[in-house]
């Protein structure tokens, strides 16, 4: 167990999205899972997502909380494809990034592409702006049940 979460979930210390998240922010973010990456009062923006899903959210409890039950919605196998684009002057990271895995309640295949926006300071993320592929998760998850 690390700091917030187990080793093992999509978030732990030894998950691939948390491997791939550190890898971008190498030497500017630190942390011993993607949880302890975040300030206190960090800042998400979900600005292209699903519906029904958070437009915003402050603090790193409340990103806790909404990722709490992810392990048993989806399962991430891996996560590759990064490019890092630095602003070093701002302390701004873009991360691009795939994650593949498998919907727990559907069983269907999940692979989708991120860009994150992402501010750092003294160590800790600070603001995140993420945008992600609603079809994909659609897919995945047979919602609405119209998607083959």
């Amino acid at each position: 167990m690390t700091k917030y979460i187990n080793d093992n979930s999509n978030f732990g210390a030894d998950g691939p999205f948390f491997r791939v998240i550190r890898e971008g922010l190498n030497g500017l973010a630190k942390g011993e899972d993607y949880f302890d990456l975040l300030a206190d009062d960090v800042i998400f923006e979900y600005v292209i997502s699903v519906p029904g899903y958070p437009r915003h959210l402050q603090g790193r409890q409340s990103i806790i909380d909404l990722y709490a039950g992810y392990d048993e919605y989806m399962t991430v196998h891996s996560a590759d494809n990064l490019r890092v684009y630095r602003d070093s002057e701002a302390s701004v990271v873009v991360l691009e990034y795939e994650v593949h895995g498998e919907s727990v309640q559907t069983g269907r295949p999940y692979n989708n592409r991120f860009v994150s926006i992402i501010t750092v300071q003294d160590t800790k993320v600070v603001h995140w702006r993420d945008y992600l592929d609603p079809i994909a998760v659609f897919e995945a998850t047979g919602w609405p049940d119209t998607l083959t």
